[in-house]
């Protein structure tokens, strides 16, 4: 199965949004992170991404007869190279998408269902902006926020930090218009 397979798909890309960050989880920390899914699946899912290489176990120790591990996640294995998003069909993109706002919706009301959920103190956000930019322009406002994001992306949880969800998402949605 290759890394878009394993990660398109809802379950399997919130686990891998779970681990992000540098932890190390059990598949039962997994479970209580993601309470709105089965223990079942959850061990059927995490067991598929270590079985390809997305998780890798940390540790393990033996818990009441049982062996408990501790999966972290596999930088390096979650990424779709270019190659691979373009061989893509319109179809597995809609594919993607949809998988992908799935878990977006998931993930939100999941927080909204904790307790303490406070979405303007928390400093929630849900924008779209429309602007028009040439090739050159969106390639530079990618890099700008890739070198604005990835160094954050490596911060580890402390207790004065909580975990965001940032979905960038860019896509045209009206052509150019052509030149008079």
């Amino acid at each position: 199965m290759d890394t878009l397979e394993l990660l398109a798909h809802p379950v399997r890309l919130r686990i891998v949004h779970a681990m992000r960050g540098g932890r190390e989880l059990t598949t039962a920390q997994l479970c209580a992170r993601i309470p709105d899914t089965s223990k079942a699946m959850i061990y059927r899912h995490v067991d598929l991404l270590a079985t390809n290489g997305i998780l890798e176990v940390a540790d393990e120790r033996r818990v009441r007869g049982a062996v408990e591990r501790r999966y972290r996640l596999r930088l390096d294995r979650v990424v779709v190279d270019a190659d691979a998003a373009a061989a893509l069909s319109p179809d597995d993109h809609r594919r993607v998408f949809a998988t992908s706002m799935a878990v977006l919706v998931a993930e939100f009301n999941a927080y909204l269902d904790r307790g303490n959920a406070d979405p303007a103190a928390d400093l929630v956000g849900y924008r779209q902006h429309a602007v028009w930019l040439s090739r050159d322009e969106l390639e530079k406002m990618i890099v700008e926020l890739r070198r604005v994001l990835l160094p954050l992306l490596s911060n580890q949880p402390t207790p004065d930090r909580a975990r965001y969800l940032l979905s960038p998402i860019f896509f045209p949605v009206e052509p150019a218009p052509a030149a008079e």
